[in-house]
């Protein structure tokens, strides 16, 4: 979905910056798209061809166009490409970089690189992806949301069972393994995340009570998040559940929606509304040993939203323009999972595990109309387990899952 996004950034800027979560897909994707470029990856314990030593001859020994993969174990060479650059000019298609945090070394590019570089983010396969659709039902809501169900009539459906997409969850290798590895994948990816790349990433010492707080987000999965009282449920400070949740958005486990306040003098909820990243990781945290045990267990509503909002962000991330990201909760409890703001106009989406949609699933979003009657607020959307699309009310469509 996101290759002819990368070629056309890659056509137009000196360097883009790929990043994304382990195991996303990084490497394959580069390399599929820019199979005869220069490529090099680093790495966190050998210093590969002196690049973080003599950084300046490690990239006059390779002249782009070239690929530096895992670019946040070279923090060094980020300097030197900007010096390259200039020198070179702005001359398009020189450098693609990968890499699988946010943290110190991005943040480096980003300063570094300013006016030179590009961003884009590289999530797991999107049911967009794994159906093969051309187009993606959200870019057609977002331009006309009233023709959506027409559309819809001859558009491409995941075959798939719910349980097993939030099951397996989106990375690439777990969604084409066996299901009897599937749990043996996610084990692997947990040890490798919790004790190389998150003590590496920020400079986490004791890396069991990491794993612990880990376990506990993906547990508090679609909630609202208040860093002091996570602290307090595995006695760390506030300071350092702050500290490690950042950690977790850095290393791309974990994404916030930011609280929609529109009008002041509202009593609305300001926290914002935490996601863990992939649901297959937190199946596996939740000791879930088979989709079929997932139909269940308590956090399958959780996980379910968890899924749908991360699906949206992963269609947006096609887009042009990304619209803005947002969750609406009142004083009065009244809520909205996700609203999307793009060009003024607001588009409300609730999500619900349910088959049998009514208006009063919809009452969310009403609640949003009344309470903002100066908004331009789109038709809304309630995702959930219907067949087919259907209005439950007269600005509110139910809409399947599983809709490419």
């Amino acid at each position: 979905m996101l290759s002819g996004r990368l070629q056309a950034l890659f056509g137009a800027f000196p360097a883009v910056v790929v990043s994304g979560a382990r195991q996303v897909g990084k490497t394959t994707l580069v390399k599929h798209l820019f199979p005869h470029h220069d490529y090099v990856v680093f790495d966190p314990s050998i210093d590969i061809e002196n690049a973080r030593r003599e950084p300046d001859l490690f990239l006059r020994n390779h002249p782009p166009p070239l690929i530096l993969d895992e670019i946040q174990y070279a923090p060094e060479v980020v300097s030197a490409l900007k010096r390259v650059i200039d020198r070179r000019g702005a001359v398009a298609g020189q450098y693609l970089l990968t890499g699988s945090q946010q943290w110190q070394v991005l943040q480096s590019l980003t300063e570094s690189l300013a006016g030179r570089a590009v961003f884009l983010e590289l999530a797991g396969f999107s049911l967009q992806e794994l159906c093969d659709a051309p187009v993606g039902w959200l870019s057609r809501w977002l331009e006309a949301p009233e023709d959506v169900p027409a559309w819809t009539r001859n558009a491409i459906f995941y075959e798939g069972t719910l349980p097993d997409w939030l099951w397996r969850g989106t990375l690439p290798r777990a969604t084409t393994l066996e299901e009897s590895l599937v749990p043996d994948f996610w084990a692997a990816y947990h040890l490798t995340y919790v004790e190389r790349d998150a003590r590496l990433a920020g400079n986490v010492s004791d890396w069991q009570d990491f794993g612990r707080f880990v376990r506990l987000m993906s547990a508090l999965t679609a909630q609202e998040i208040n860093a002091s009282q996570l602290g307090r449920e595995i006695g760390l400070t506030p300071q350092t559940a702050r500290r490690w949740l950042r950690l977790m958005e850095a290393t791309f486990q974990w994404f916030e929606l930011p609280a929609f306040s529109g009008n002041l003098t509202k009593r609305v909820s300001q926290r914002p509304k935490g996601h863990f990243a992939d649901t297959g990781l937190a199946c596996h945290y939740a000791g879930i040993s088979s989709p079929p045990s997932l139909g269940a267990h308590p956090l399958f509503g959780a996980l379910f939203e968890t899924a749908i909002v991360s699906e949206i962000r992963k269609q947006s991330a096609s887009l042009a323009a990304r619209p803005g990201f947002h969750h609406w909760r009142s004083g009065g409890g009244a809520e909205v999972d996700l609203l999307l703001e793009r060009d003024g106009r607001f588009f409300p989406i609730e999500i619900k595990l349910t088959a049998n949609a009514g208006r009063r699933h919809a009452s969310g979003i009403h609640a949003l109309r009344a309470a903002y009657p100066e908004l331009d607020v789109a038709p809304g959307v309630l995702i959930c387990a219907v067949e087919r699309p259907r209005w439950v009310t007269e600005q509110v469509l139910a809409m399947p899952w599983n809709l490419a």
